[in-house]
């Protein structure tokens, strides 16, 4: 299909979907407020009037934002005089975006990809500079973005196999998206040569921003204050995705007594009431986190279970846990990415499906900071060996802790590389 013809048909889809779409978001509002504010933002309407020149960063959610982090502090600290435009699609993106703002700074939602949408966007905000995160490439944005004369740069830029040939069937329109992003800054080779097979022209690779994000050493500490109140080792389910825990559950129940104490930390806020419940009918008993401000009451130590209900606390639960099952490698979902846990010294063992972040999982198994297991139960056997394995559990540590340290640098590349598109 000609490339023309191909966008004209997606953004009149598009188009004809807009109320659905934000029927949807006003339905999902429901129980997560933030998605019922600024509406009009997300097809490309803004109050008053903005200062042209900010660089602007689209990072769809929570964990692109936390990796946009680590590039803004690296761009910071070369230019403080830049000022920031940041972009989210959803809540907890926008959410956690709060505490980056300074004085200058602007956040918005990203518009809908419609062709109308898209030059208000441009029209109004006029940044000088577009930064997307991951894997976000939009065919209108980039067209219009090339008739804008605006860079566009993806950063941190991954691209799976599965991906690859997900893209591939929708050629007509991914590949000139691709061609004309202005630079690719990829994590790996691998993602690298994806990306070019794409149809991406300039590509470079720069590393994963992930190895950057500061933790925060105090809810580190915190977490292992409360592990040294419990008295009993903690295994976690980090980052979970739908269909895990209650697996979980069911394993957990086969378990004979004496347990560790489970925590379950989901990946999506609005299913906290749900995996609550789910926890409750299992027959255990339940401690929510969001129920205590400083210390752990003394029903949440005796209790069998912990929910993770709260926000941007990860270092936290890694900081309790002895082991970490990863969240979204248990079913086929590509898992999540294990980073974070080894920044914060927290063994992990991931499942069979780790996709979206192969060579970082790889990596990590091979300098022995992670480990992986062939389906659920036997993570859980060897979580309960390694919760009662403290020599081995605290080599796993040191491992991870030295394992994060190696990779750091893509940071300080990638400001580098965008900061050279402005001279």
């Amino acid at each position: 299909m000609p490339e023309g013809l191909a966008l004209a048909l997606y953004a009149a889809a598009l188009r004809l979907l807009t109320p659905f779409y934000l029927l949807r978001l006003w339905r999902r509002g429901a129980q997560e407020a933030p998605y019922r504010h600024a509406l009009g933002e997300r097809l490309g309407f803004y109050a008053g009037t903005t200062t042209p020149g900010r660089l602007w960063i689209h990072a769809v959610s929570l964990g692109e934002t936390r990796a946009a982090s680590a590039l803004i502090d690296a761009l910071r600290a070369r230019d403080p005089a830049l000022r920031f435009l940041l972009t989210h699609s959803t809540a907890t993106g926008r959410e956690a975006a709060q505490a980056l703002l300074r004085e200058g700074d602007a956040l918005t939602w990203l518009p809908y990809d419609t062709p109308g949408a898209v030059r208000r966007f441009l029209r109004h905000w006029q940044p000088r500079l577009g930064v997307l995160m991951e894997t976000e490439v939009w065919p209108v944005l980039q067209r219009e973005a090339e008739r804008a004369g605006l860079p566009m740069v993806l950063a941190n830029a991954r691209l799976s196999e599965k991906s690859l040939r997900q893209g591939r069937r929708f050629g007509a329109l991914l590949r000139p998206a691709a061609r004309r992003m202005t630079l690719a800054l990829a994590q790996t080779e691998a993602d690298a040569a994806r990306i070019r097979a794409m149809g991406a022209a300039r590509v470079e690779v720069a590393g994963n921003l992930k190895y950057d994000i500061a933790v925060d050493p105090a809810l580190i500490d915190r977490g292992r204050s409360w592990a040294a109140l419990l008295g009993r080792p903690v295994l976690m389910l980090a980052v979970s995705r739908e269909g895990e825990e209650q697996a979980l559950l069911d394993e957990w129940a086969k378990r004979p007594a004496p347990h560790p104490l489970l925590a379950i930390v989901p990946r999506h806020p609005q299913r906290f009431d749900e995996i609550a419940t789910r926890t409750e009918a299992a027959g255990f008993t339940l401690a929510r986190r969001s129920s205590w401000k400083d210390e752990p009451p003394a029903t949440a130590l005796a209790a069998d279970v912990w929910l993770g209900d709260s926000m941007r606390e990860m270092p936290l639960y890694y900081g309790l846990a002895g082991v970490a099952l990863l969240g979204g490698s248990f079913e086929p979902l590509g898992g999540q990415n294990l980073i974070e846990a080894a920044a914060c010294g927290c063994p992990v063992l991931a499942g069979p499906h780790t996709f979206n972040f192969a060579e970082a999982a790889e990596l990590a198994i091979a300098a022995g900071a992670a480990e992986r297991c062939a389906t659920l139960a036997e993570a859980v056997a060897r979580g309960l060996v390694l919760c009662n394995d403290d020599p081995g559990r605290r080599a796993m540590h040191a491992r991870a802790l030295a394992f994060s340290s190696a990779h750091r640098g893509a940071a300080a590349r990638m400001a580098d590389a965008l900061l050279s598109l402005q001279r």
